[in-house]
């Protein structure tokens, strides 16, 4: 398969040069890549410049060398398994962090891919989501950390939707439905999340990659290095230098859209943040 053009340059910003036909193994394996080189991060909301979701826009940003959250990643990646020939669906979702919540609120994208009869959960957009593909079948999952799927609504069944479980992460649950979606169905809520004050992407900076073994989370001034048998390494950094130096050698993050201005707005923001967290924990 010849690929070229902005597609070419996704697949180089993620390592894969011969991405073949579509199959699983190719699908696993794009998966795989693209969660070890590109981050979950909220930098742009941060700085007050939420940029908007259309999918192309978003596969640019990826090539540039940005991240961004579900809407962004897993748009992107669902435009570009399209461009390789996989049959792709896009899903309203939701987070929480009630394991036995059955609402789903649309503050989440995910995707379903279907090959030769068999459909995967794949989601990229996650932060902390598994690995690679999971099957569209109940049953509980070892990637490293444990991960499950369930029908939504029980008796319903999977028509209805399904439930994530992810059972080392802040949000447990992921609920989605499986009717199809499109990208406009998640505007509004884009909109909420990316200029909201109640939303937690304008509240605090975090960045957050993974690979088969470990997950690497930056919140505010805080490292942490989780590995699946519940070891954590933490750090907390102390200066802006340190903190752009995480953010580009950690998490894969170009930085060449960040002025002098931005730097210090972000650091600000991130300082403050901190600040407050420490006396909430006086309190």
């Amino acid at each position: 398969m010849i690929i070229s053009g902005i597609y070419a340059a996704y697949l180089g910003r993620i390592g894969i040069t011969e991405p073949g036909s579509p199959s699983a193994e190719g699908l696993f394996a794009l998966t795989r890549a693209h969660l070890e080189r590109i981050p979950f991060e909220n930098t742009e909301i941060q700085l007050g410049r939420p940029p908007g979701i259309d999918p192309e826009l978003s596969v640019r940003r990826i090539v540039a060398g940005r991240g961004g959250y579900c809407f962004h990643l897993n748009g992107a990646f669902a435009a570009l398994l399209e461009h390789l020939g996989y049959d792709v669906t896009r899903h309203l979702g939701g987070m929480s962090a009630d394991p036995d919540s059955q609402e789903v609120s649309g503050d989440h994208l995910t995707l379903t891919v279907r090959i030769d009869g068999q459909a995967f959960l794949v989601d990229v957009g996650l932060g902390d989501g598994p690995p690679e593909p999971l099957p569209l079948r109940e049953g509980r999952y070892e990637r490293g950390f444990r991960y499950g799927l369930r029908p939504l609504g029980g008796a319903d069944g999977p028509d209805t939707g399904w439930t994530f479980l992810n059972e080392d992460s802040p949000f447990p649950a992921m609920n989605f439905r499986s009717a199809p979606a499109a990208m406009a169905d998640f505007e509004d809520e884009h909109l909420r999340l990316s200029t909201a004050e109640d939303s937690p992407f304008l509240q605090s900076f975090f960045m957050l990659r993974r690979n088969a073994g470990a997950v690497d989370r930056l919140h505010g001034r805080i490292l942490l290095h989780i590995d699946p048998q519940g070891g954590r390494d933490k750090r907390e950094l102390t200066s802006p230098e340190e903190l752009f130096e995480v953010m580009a050698t950690v998490f894969g993050r170009e930085l060449d859209d960040l002025t002098p201005a931005d730097r210090a707005a972000l650091w600000d923001r991130v300082q403050r943040a901190h600040e407050a967290w420490l006396a909430s924990q006086q309190d």
